[in-house]
Order: C-alpha cells, then sequence, then structure tokens
C-alpha cells in the first residue's frame, strides 16, 4: 500500500534530458541558465541579453499533457527558476544529437543551408526550430516568422535560418516512435511528483513554495501575505536579473492544476490565471479576432509560452497589452483570499500606478471574459516601434454598438499606454453614446479624449505622441466600422480598400 502523501518535500524533481535530476540546497532564484552552464557545464545555452529579449538562452520545456503524452514549449533560461522544473523535462541544444554522435534533422539542415554565422544565437535558433519539428513541421513563413520571431540573430538575415525550418520538417504526428517516448517521459514525471505535496524550499538565500492546488495556494498566501507571487517569471524575472532584487518568498502558481483550466460558458469565457498566452490564444480569439491578435504580438512564443493572462492583470503595468482589451469587452476577475471569493470589474480592479485592489494575502483566481453580443463590434490596436515582440506604447481597445439608424448605442473605449494604469476614456464615450457615429461626432470623441488622459512622455513615446496616436486610432475604428464612401472621403480611395 502507498503511503500517504507529505504535505511538503524540499528537493526539486526533474528530467534533464533523460536523466533525473532530484536538487536539494538550490537558491530558488538561480536562473536555469545559471544551472546549466555553472552546475551542469551545459553550455551551449547562452546569456545574451538576460531578459528574455534575444532567444539566446532558449531551452525547450515538457511536461505532461493530462492525456499521457507531453506538451513541449520553448522558454527563456535566462528569466525562468530552477524550481519551476519541477515535475518537467528539460532539453538544451546538448540532448538533440543521437546515441550515434549524428545530428538531429533541425541540426543538419542549419549546416546544410548554412544557417550559422558566428554561431552565439545558433542554439538558441536550434531549439526554437527543434520545438517547431516536435509540432510536425512548418511550410508557411508567416508561421515560422512567429516561431523565430523570440530568436535574434546579427549575422545571416534571418534567410537560411527560415530555409532551414522548412528543410527540416518536422515529426509525423502520428508517429508510433515518438508517441511512445512521450508517453514514457510523462509515465516517468508522473511518478516522479504524484503525491509529493507541496513543493517547500527552506534555503539561506530565500523561500520558495509551489502548491499543486489552489486550496493549498490560497493556505499559504494566507500564511505569508507579503510573498511574491510567481506565475511565468517573464516579469518577476527581470527584477532579479535586472534590478538584483530578494524575494523571499516566492509562492509560484504554475503547478496549481486547477488555475490553469479554460471554461465556456454560453456568455463568457473562464481563463484561470495559471494560462499561459499561448494556451488562451484560442479562447480569446473566439471571443474576438482582434483578442487573439493582440496576443499574438505579445513578446515572443517564449514569452508567450511562459507568460498568463493572470500574470499581466495582477502586475497593474499601465502597459500591459491585455487588460485595456479584457476593460473593453467588460471582464471581471475573480479574487481569493482563504476561501472567500469576490468579483471584481477588471476596470476597478486598478486604483493607480503600483496599486491595484488586492488585499495582501489575496490572489488573482480567474478572469471572466464576456463574449461580445450580437452586433457588438471589438477593435484593438497595438502601438510600438517594432511590429514583432515590443513593448507597447498606445494599446486602444473599443467596442461599439449602433442601431438601425447609425446612432451609437454601445461605446467602450479603453487605453494602455495613456495613464498610471490601464484605463476607460469616459469623457470619450459620453462624446459618442447616443450620437449619430458621424465625422462631427468623430470629431468631438478626438477632443474629449484630451480631457480624459494626460500622458506622459518616455523612452518610448512623447505625451504629445501619445495623444496624437489615440484621437488617429479613433479615426481607425471610424473607417473600419463605417460606410466604404465615408472611409474613401477621408483617406483616400487607395485606403478605403485596405
Amino acid at each position: 500500500m502507498a503511503s500517504a502523501p507529505q504535505p511538503f518535500r524540499s528537493d526539486i524533481r526533474f528530467l534533464l534530458g533523460n536523466e533525473e535530476r532530484s536538487l536539494r540546497d538550490i537558491d530558488p532564484q538561480m536562473t536555469v541558465l545559471e544551472y546549466l552552464r555553472l552546475n551542469e557545464r551545459k553550455v551551449g545555452t547562452k546569456e545574451g541579453c538576460a531578459e528574455g529579449d534575444c532567444g539566446a538562452c532558449t531551452v525547450v520545456l515538457g511536461e505532461p499533457d493530462g492525456n499521457g503524452s507531453m506538451a513541449y514549449s520553448t522558454v527563456n533560461a535566462c528569466i525562468q527558476f530552477v524550481p519551476t522544473l519541477d515535475g518537467k523535462q528539460l532539453l538544451t541544444v546538448e540532448h538533440l544529437k543521437s546515441e550515434d554522435g549524428s545530428l538531429h534533422p533541425v541540426q543538419q539542415a542549419m549546416v546544410d543551408t548554412h544557417g550559422s554565422q558566428c554561431g552565439f544565437c545558433t542554439p538558441g535558433f536550434v531549439m526554437s526550430l527543434y520545438q517547431l519539428w516536435l509540432d510536425g513541421g512548418e511550410e508557411d513563413r508567416g508561421a515560422i516568422n512567429d516561431a523565430l520571431a523570440g530568436n535574434l540573430c546579427r549575422c545571416t538575415g534571418y534567410g537560411p535560418i527560415i530555409e532551414a525550418a522548412r528543410k527540416a520538417g518536422g515529426v509525423a504526428a502520428q508517429d508510433a516512435t515518438e508517441q511512445k517516448r512521450r508517453g514514457d517521459v510523462a509515465a516517468r514525471l508522473n511518478t516522479m511528483v504524484d503525491d509529493a505535496g507541496t513543493l517547500a524550499i527552506e534555503h539561506p538565500a530565500g523561500r520558495y513554495y509551489a502548491p499543486r492546488t489552489s486550496d493549498d495556494l490560497a493556505e499559504l498566501l494566507v500564511s505569508h501575505p507579503d510573498a511574491t507571487v510567481l506565475a511565468g517569471g517573464t516579469d518577476v524575472g527581470l527584477w532579479v536579473t535586472k534590478m538584483l532584487k530578494r524575494l523571499d518568498p516566492i509562492i509560484y502558481i504554475g503547478d496549481v492544476t486547477d488555475l490553469k483550466s479554460i471554461k465556456e460558458t454560453d456568455d463568457a469565457v473562464i481563463i484561470g490565471a495559471g494560462v499561459t498566452y499561448s494556451q488562451a490564444h484560442d479562447a480569446l480569439t473566439k471571443v474576438a479576432d482582434d483578442v487573439g491578435e493582440l496576443v499574438r504580438r505579445i513578446g515572443s512564443r517564449q514569452i508567450r509560452n511562459a507568460g498568463t493572462v493572470g500574470g499581466n492583470i495582477a502586475n497593474g503595468s499601465p502597459i500591459g497589452d491585455t487588460p485595456p482589451a479584457l476593460i473593453a469587452l467588460g471582464a471581471k476577475i475573480v479574487l481569493r483570499m482563504g476561501n472567500v471569493r469576490r468579483e471584481v470589474p477588471l476596470e476597478d480592479f486598478f486604483i493607480t500606478y503600483g496599486k491595484q485592489d488586492r488585499h495582501p494575502g489575496e490572489f488573482v483566481e480567474s478572469v471572466i471574459v464576456p463574449k461580445p453580443e450580437s452586433g457588438l463590434v471589438f477593435k484593438a490596436y497595438k502601438i510600438s516601434k517594432r511590429f514583432d515582440q515590443d513593448i507597447t506604447a498606445v494599446l486602444a481597445a473599443f467596442a461599439i454598438k449602433l442601431d438601425d439608424a447609425g446612432k451609437v448605442t454601445e461605446f467602450r473605449a479603453a487605453f494602455g499606454g495613456m495613464a498610471g494604469t490601464p484605463m476607460r476614456a469616459r469623457k470619450c464615450e459620453e462624446a459618442l453614446i447616443g450620437k449619430d457615429w458621424d465625422e462631427a461626432s468623430l470629431n468631438a470623441a478626438q477632443l474629449a479624449l484630451s480631457n480624459d488622459f494626460a500622458p506622459m512622455s518616455d523612452m518610448r513615446a512623447s505625451k504629445e505622441y501619445r495623444m496624437l496616436v489615440a484621437q488617429n486610432l479613433l479615426t481607425k475604428l471610424f473607417i473600419e466600422t463605417n460606410a466604404p464612401e465615408i472611409a474613401t472621403r477621408l483617406v483616400g480611395k487607395e485606403a478605403a480598400h485596405v
């Protein structure tokens, strides 16, 4: 008979390639990159930026998918903490070659297409290509670009690497050998951590807890109300690597199974706080195409594979990409402390810069995203210096509904980058509701924006630029939701058909 599960354990259990690891006495803030290079001497994984931008540190992380197989994704080792490897399989470039020393197809493709020059970024590219190979490969240029957007190279111009992605192909979806391998790995990992209880690390450098249920999470946060709640680490990781902060204790939510669910009702999609951007993408695309496209442009694939929708909300950033869109849709969040839950409209969660309506010991449990009612048009626009992998300067999200006479019956406008928090533009909304959706109303709404916001100037944009862009995005909304002849008059015949 199996022994009763223990409430706590202190060793981090994972597979490094196919080798089991059980680590103790590890600084909970040690990054996976540091561990690989300093402890394991696997130096193929490189440090370029130490903030999840360049992709030189890309590794592949696998975890059981709940159906007897494995789900694999690329992540940035430079901002991933070692304890988050618990219950997972870590793969680096050193694990790709065969037992006889022959190269993996993606490595061979990089050789054949001359996809490497100085070689510093090459291992990261190889791991992104390997994850693409695990997913069956890709021929479409746009999809390849998306997979590689988080890997930067100063030498090749990317053409040979894109050619390598096509040449490498991918493993067949029904490949029996690969499916058996994944099943065996999942079984090993489940055996290693099943009934193992909460991971609790007590180290001179700090404490780390990784509960496996939301009830355990709630209990831990009541006991440690000032803990740093860690989800994907795409923001918190930089507190350590760039700001050199010591976090004590850390409570990790990435192993809480019931926070990783997506539920759909007749009128809403409910997203658990531990659901990553990548996992939420399809569900949010069903709510509105523009939300899905917005999520696709958050960071890189490595960032989207780690970062969470709940974390993007809970950190309260004024330039977080999802909050303005969710506010415009009328989303709510569920906050939990102990066994007490409360629903808060997302727009009310953000109080001022750096302050949210979340009490010590309370955490974001889920996000409730309403499905747009019939006739409601939703649009979201992100403005940044680069299209991919860049922080937003201004983000606008609009939900508008017109009656048969062309009057605005509903209008919600929310912006990021215009204030200390993501905010609705109330005066702008008032200028439109009940009015004809015409040029006069558009001009009034644009003027009202200057009373809604007093944006700041920073390294991304000046205050004048931000205001002008916000007003112009109203024009973009007007063009995209109005009659073609009006669009022609405003911007010319060519632009009207874009």
